[in-house]
């Protein structure tokens, strides 16, 4: 049995060595969420087990399905935040193992019923810490009882400690990755990134025949405002106009950015140049309604918009940003606050 122990660790060890390996070569955070939750269930898996990875939202703090896998498939789990198992090693913060669910006194065996259709006997769950911060939970969960022993919680929390760094190194990735290519005034996009994706989507319209349009929003008389109210004001009114942009486009694959100063762009894919004039009509009535408070006043802001569209109006990419940027050119000729087409 000693000789059985000590090479059932040595199997251990270099397991960890491989998942240490792959995570490590893992930048994104849904890249090293997959690899996690795909080697813990190789590891520890049969066709029934579950393993299910959360983490806390950076901004709101509340948990969050990262991912999740049963055998070696992902799998739909109903309980996207969690749940009693879950909420039990939120609060105590420590390392959970229930040999059977139906029997353990520390559980309601009837609101688990309530709450998770499937029958799930066996949990082992582990926060997933950074010093004394919890970044997520790490659980893996069994219809049989006693799937699980100590030796796999220890396992599974060794694994956990490994997991959690290369997360926190993920996200810290994507940060720096987010400072690179996101406006720190309105959180939108830079001019750049569009650029560079709105290459890539002219090619897969391309591919898939299908429309893309371009706008070219820029705020009425942005000087004045900004004049008349201070920087401070202005700075104001360009983060309420990218929300509102943020809050208009939300189809798939559409993205917005702040190209420079006052002026924004969108590119809408699976979008006409006639469904654009109409959603560009829209969120100009938008903005031109929004109040935005100022020194104990509502104030208004305009904008022009200018609207292209490929390949109807353009083939090449400079070519549908200098149609677009013309589109806008005319709206301001005719008066600003207006929509103006190729």
């Amino acid at each position: 049995q000693g000789i059985e122990s000590y090479c059932k660790k040595i199997l251990n060890y270099s397991q960890l060595k491989g998942l240490t390996e792959k995570l490590c070569a893992s930048l994104a955070v849904s890249d090293t969420s997959s690899v996690l939750s795909g080697e813990v269930s190789r590891l520890f898996g049969d066709k029934d087990v579950t393993v299910i990875l959360y983490l806390f939202h950076s901004r709101t703090g509340e948990l969050g399905l990262s991912s999740s896998q049963k055998g070696q498939m992902r799998v739909n789990v109903k309980d996207k935040h969690g749940d009693l198992f879950d909420q039990w090693v939120i609060k105590v913060m420590k390392p959970l193992l229930v040999e059977d669910a139906q029997r353990d006194f520390r559980f309601d065996a009837d609101r688990l019923g309530a709450e998770r259709s499937q029958g799930v006997r066996s949990v082992m769950s582990v926060p997933l810490m950074i010093g004394t911060r919890a970044i997520g939970i790490l659980r893996v969960d069994s219809p049989h009882p006693g799937y699980f022993s100590n030796e796999d919680l220890r396992l599974l929390s060794t694994i956990g400690d490994i997991g959690s760094v290369a997360i926190e190194n993920a996200q810290l990735f994507e940060r720096i990755e987010d400072l690179a290519i996101r406006d720190s005034l309105t959180g939108l996009f830079l001019r750049r990134h569009l650029l560079e994706r709105l290459s890539q989507e002219m090619a897969r319209q391309l591919r898939r025949k299908r429309d893309l349009a371009f706008m070219m929003i820029d705020l009425d008389d942005f000087k004045q405002y900004n004049d008349h109210y201070g920087h401070p004001a202005g700075d104001l009114v360009l983060k309420r106009v990218g929300a509102i942009l943020q809050e208009t486009f939300t189809d798939p694959g559409a993205f917005v950015c702040r190209y420079g100063g006052e002026e924004f762009a969108a590119v809408l894919p699976d979008c006409s140049r006639g469904q654009a004039m109409a959603l560009a009509e829209s969120l100009r009535r938008r903005i031109e309604q929004e109040p935005i408070p100022m020194r104990r006043q509502e104030t208004h802001v305009t904008v022009s918009i200018g609207v292209a569209a490929f390949p109807l109006d353009a083939r090449l990419k400079e070519e549908l940003v200098g149609k677009a940027d013309f589109a806008l050119y005319k709206a301001k000729s005719r008066g600003r606050n207006t929509v103006c087409g190729v």
